[in-house]
């Protein structure tokens, strides 16, 4: 008698499929990363190009990985193709980085916006980010341990700062903001290095490989994906113009580049210090939210790295009382309090975040490109709900992309990457210890 097999149930409508993208997609990335695009090209238009070129790689990674979803709907996702398309190795190696480089990387990433911001409010001398940061991660991660759940009404109050921050900086830039000349004069860097400028574009379009898991939940998915992929980013590639737009024309290029918290000092320029501080609020409470969910499901990933593999089994424990992975969340937070050490160390904190987790992450990209080709090769017979488009240009369009960003981050990136790349191959001796504790 036949297995039979659960599948997701295509229950969402167009709208709710793009309302869903965007809102996971716009994050508090883009309250960052506009500056050191600036610090990465040598004029507005190059600036503002930049995030129209991010939209248009997004559109073509998320088709390519939108067929990997729908074929094999899995809750493993990334892991599940890995080890599908490569076996265990790949998948091992893979699930090690969302532990160590990746997800703990994004969770102190997160944390330094969070402190960036909220040095604008109260100043705690030459390491005030860092600090606000490490409180951040061991508050939220205490929180989680305890068991203390957001509801569903913070988390819509946390959306809500996150929208009305970008609403607010984007109508103060564009209506507002005078000339920047005399304030804020441009200076443009020696080169562009667009290479560089892409891999902090493309971080804050970063989540549309999550939300290509509900592709398989999309009414008439094989009709529909490819409209609700194309209006979600062009909507996010809208947002991200805009408020890029309104940064320039209130800070100009140079100003947009020497800035450590954009919003706040357009708000500064514009409305004054009650500005700043208010939308230094908004930021902070929206970075906490998104640090608060990563932590969360990085917890719970690495609670399934301890049931799949011996050497990491004390990671697979589950509390009753609270419900939560305790042993996951504290060593979870201990490598994400490293990392907001070393960056306190570097000076540069969200910057070396991005360092840090850029190269492993777009390897692993990359993997999952070529896993669409070993797939479809290997296991022709496999219903595919949604198929990629103009295959095999897009995905080897995809496969490219991921290349380009991975040399990029290797190339123009500091020590930050290199230290990734060191802490993903530390993987490879914990898989040999993994392979003897099996025997």
């Amino acid at each position: 008698m036949a297995t039979k097999v659960t599948v997701p149930k295509p229950t969402l409508s167009t709208l709710d499929a793009c309302a869903l993208i965007v809102g996971m997609v716009i994050g508090a990335g883009i309250f960052q990363t506009p500056a050191l695009v600036a610090t990465n090209t040598e004029s507005a238009s190059v600036a503002l190009f930049a995030w129209i070129l991010g939209g248009v790689m997004s559109l073509i990674g998320a088709m390519s990985y939108a067929e990997l979803t729908t074929a094999y709907p899995d809750a493993g996702g990334t892991y599940y193709y890995l080890i599908r398309a490569f076996g265990k190795i790949p998948a091992f190696l893979f699930a090690w980085a969302r532990l160590s480089v990746t997800q703990t990387g994004s969770i102190a990433l997160l944390a330094f916006v969070f402190g960036d911001y909220f040095t604008q409010l109260l100043p705690l001398g030459e390491y005030s980010s860092a600090i606000y940061a490490g409180l951040a991660v061991i508050c939220l991660t205490s929180l989680n341990i305890i068991g203390v759940q957001q509801g569903k009404w913070t988390q819509n109050v946390l959306t809500a700062a996150k929208v009305i921050g970008l609403l607010l900086v984007i109508i103060v830039g564009i209506v507002s903001a005078t000339t920047v000349s005399t304030n804020n004069p441009t200076t443009s860097a020696p080169e562009t290095q667009l290479g560089r400028a892409m891999i902090f574009v493309l971080l804050t379009y970063g989540g549309w490989n999550e939300a290509a898991y509900i592709s398989a939940e999309v009414r008439d998915g094989k009709r529909n994906m490819v409209r609700v992929l194309l209006g979600s980013i062009a909507i996010i590639t809208a947002i991200y113009l805009l408020i890029n737009f309104a940064y320039l024309r209130g800070l100009g290029l140079g100003g947009l580049a020497a800035s450590k918290a954009p919003a706040a000092d357009l708000m500064r320029s514009s409305l004054g210090e009650n500005g700043a501080r208010f939308v230094s609020i908004l930021v902070g409470v929206s970075a906490l939210g998104a640090a608060n969910a990563t932590i969360f499901t990085g917890a719970r990933t690495n609670y399934a790295l301890g049931r799949d593999f011996p050497i990491f089994s004390w990671l697979g424990r589950w509390q009753e009382r609270g419900s939560t992975p305790i042993n996951a969340l504290v060593v979870q937070g201990a490598i994400a309090l490293a990392l907001v050490f070393y960056g306190a160390f570097t000076r540069k904190g969200f910057e070396t975040m991005v360092d840090y987790t850029a190269p492993v992450f777009w390897f692993f990209f990359l993997l999952s490109g070529v896993a669409l080709f070993v797939l479809r090769q290997r296991e022709p017979d496999v219903p595919r709900p949604f198929r990629v488009p103009l295959y095999p240009l897009i995905p080897l369009l995809f496969c490219g992309i991921c290349g380009y960003l991975l040399y990029s981050s290797l190339t123009y990136a500091g020590a930050g990457a290199r230290l990734g790349v060191v802490v993903l191959l530390t993987g490879i001796p914990l898989l040999l210890l993994n392979r003897q504790r099996s025997i």
